[in-house]
């Protein structure tokens, strides 16, 4: 295991807390919020209860483009007639750019002729959150994503029917994903203790077309191994596992990352401790996420487990593809995973 290497400047067993400060998010200090999920039929569960998203700047710039950091973040307005989606006629659902979260569908799309993406009422009350804009001598609705607190836009009631509205948003805040038939491969990145044996244990997997260890959940650029070892980087090592949802549907691969590690221990696996070794799931459709939560709880409900599951499920952010000596390593080198039984 990797703990043994001999690195001296590298403590695996690290008694200082966590610098959360530095990390991606820090969900396990914030309340909850309500929220509803798209599943993979494509409806819209009930209403459940998520971790809400408290970054730092830092983390958001490591996460976003200039532009959609200044208007999520920083509450701005991008110009009128010059936003990606505000002429997408294409049928599909727009998502929280910083969260993934769902917001709003295309049958609710209209052309305002104001400039921006017009929708006269989102997929659910519960996943938009509104503030009373006093700015420019005005007072206005601000909508934003209840879970992360990005700033979406305004509401106005000029709307059309059947709600009267018109969500007047910003394209920058907008994600969206295109209807139609899943694509012939998917990609989800797991973090589940060393990178080494959960690499390859995915490997194993039918229906896995390839695997790449990486870094991935932190603010830092093009990590090296020995930065994201000194705990200051907030990335996690994690496994990017490109998948045939048509041979391999998520939730099966879900059971193989529960099954290949303890995901109650927190920022620990077995002997290697660090945030580096924490339990996470980096979703990249609305979909995923849903069924990562569903599976989740189910597990906790089992009584398998000796305590609350610890796993960040979290949107995808940049991945760092790991140094060549780390790829493939058991397959290069011998040897088993690095499972804790």
């Amino acid at each position: 295991m990797k703990s043994h290497m001999k690195l001296p400047l590298i403590r695996f067993t690290d008694p200082r807390p966590v610098r959360h400060s530095r990390s991606r998010s820090m969900n396990t200090d914030t309340l909850p919020v309500t929220v509803r999920l798209l599943d993979d039929i494509g409806t819209f569960g009930s209403p459940i209860q998520v971790p809400k998203i408290v970054n730092s700047d830092d983390a958001w710039r490591a996460q976003l483009t200039e532009e959609q950091f200044r208007v999520t973040r920083t509450h701005d307005t991008e110009r009128a007639f010059c936003g990606i989606f505000h002429d997408n006629h294409k049928h599909g659902l727009y998502t929280c750019v910083c969260c993934g979260l769902p917001l709003f569908r295309s049958d609710s799309k209209f052309d305002s002729g104001t400039g921006w993406p017009s929708f006269f009422q989102p997929v659910a009350q519960e996943n938009i959150g509104r503030t009373t804009d006093k700015s420019f001598g005005m007072a206005r609705t601000e909508v934003h994503c209840v879970r992360c607190d990005s700033h979406l836009g305004h509401v106005f009631e000029d709307g059309p029917a059947p709600t009267g509205l018109r969500y007047c948003i910003n394209s920058a805040a907008l994600a969206f994903h295109e209807n139609g038939a899943k694509p012939a491969r998917e990609r989800v990145l797991f973090g589940a203790g060393c990178f080494w044996g959960v690499e390859a244990d995915f490997g194993k997997v039918k229906g896995v077309t390839n695997t790449r260890v990486g870094y991935s959940g932190g603010v830092t650029k093009n990590p090296t191994y020995e930065d994201v070892c000194s705990h200051t980087t907030g990335h996690a090592e994690v496994v990017e596992v490109e998948y045939e949802p048509a041979q391999l549907n998520f939730a099966a691969l879900l059971d193989v990352f529960w099954e290949i590690h303890d995901p109650t221990t927190g920022h620990r696996q077995g002997p290697d401790s660090g945030s580096q070794y924490r339990s996470a799931i980096f979703f990249t459709t609305p979909e995923q996420e849903a069924t990562a939560r569903a599976s989740a709880a189910r597990l906790e409900k089992s009584g398998k487990l000796s305590g609350p599951i610890t796993t960040e499920i979290l949107l995808a952010t940049p991945f760092y593809a790991a140094e060549e000596y780390h790829q493939k390593y058991h397959a290069k080198h011998g040897g088993g995973s690095c499972r804790i039984p």
